[in-house]
């Protein structure tokens, strides 16, 4: 089986892509399109992500989640936090 390597400019892809459909996520919570809490499904289908990333960005923190009877679920507005958070302004100094 061939080895693919991953380079931290395709991390960094991956993060501004994954950044971006929070963001898209996010916009049409606040329209009124999208319920407060999200399941697991609902979010990896959005994102298109795999259960094995979205439980990778629950582990590091990154995504924040409530777990009642076995189901998790995320809060938009808390998503959001993340994203005011994480927000890159390019060409801009800090």
């Amino acid at each position: 089986m061939p080895t693919n390597i991953i380079t931290t400019d395709d991390l960094r892809e991956f993060k501004m892509e994954l950044l971006d459909d929070i963001r898209t996520l996010l916009d049409q919570q606040s329209e009124g399109k999208l319920k407060k809490y999200l399941k697991s499904s609902e979010v990896m289908d959005f994102l298109k992500v795999s259960p094995g990333t979205l439980q990778n960005l629950r582990i590091n923190g990154t995504l924040p989640y409530t777990k009642v009877g076995g189901i998790i679920y995320y809060n938009a507005e808390e998503i959001q936090k993340v994203m005011d958070a994480n927000r890159v302004h390019h060409g801009l100094n800090p």
